[in-house]
């Protein structure tokens, strides 16, 4: 296992509402010395999470909003903030209400993702919805947004759609078709 690097200094250079941008001063094992910026977030740490509901045994829940960051209406999975005192699972079925209207008799916690782990230090968890029912609560989102689908067999497809770019969905429907392979409960 290589030895992290030793942190001489650290600094908070940047702030906005959601972020706070943090400067590294760090030497390595073998002597040299850089500065890293990391992208950090000003919350209290509870977390996020991304949710793969299934429909039936082969379709997934999409949902379309805003994205500022691209500029665009995009696809995605229903992913949220955990909110203080609340655990992934609880947090995943109140984001899968609020975002695409249903909610879930089983989840399942999958893995653990980050989006860009060289310059952000947030992480995201994956959850496994299944056995829906339609149940929705209000959320912290400026418009209702639409719901979609998008079949197992179709990944491929999605990855290639203008309209889907997120990395982290994309991953996590793999692994959960992956899993299901394994276990038996899908046929690609």
């Amino acid at each position: 296992m290589r030895q992290k690097p030793t942190v001489l200094a650290r600094e908070i250079v940047a702030k906005s509402r959601l972020f706070a941008v943090e400067e590294l001063e760090l030497r390595f094992a073998n002597g040299v010395e850089r500065t890293y910026e990391r992208l950090v977030g000003k919350g209290q740490g509870y977390g996020a999470v991304m949710v793969v509901a299934l429909l039936d045994g082969e379709n997934a829940v999409l949902v379309e909003e805003y994205c500022a960051g691209v500029d665009e209406y995009q696809l995605s999975l229903p992913k949220g903030l955990v909110e203080p005192g609340e655990d992934v699972l609880a947090a995943a079925n109140r984001e899968l209400k609020e975002e695409a209207g249903y909610g879930a008799h089983r989840l399942e916690y999958i893995t653990e993702l980050s989006l860009s782990p060289g310059y952000m230090s947030q992480r995201i968890q994956v959850v496994l919805a299944r056995d829906l029912y339609e149940e929705s609560l209000p959320g912290d989102e400026p418009e209702p947004l639409r719901v979609d689908r998008i079949s197992l067999r179709e990944l491929s497809s999605l990855a290639k759609n203008a309209q889907f770019s997120e990395g982290r969905a994309l991953a996590a429907l793999y692994l959960v078709r992956d899993l299901l392979i394994e276990r038996g409960e899908f046929q690609a």
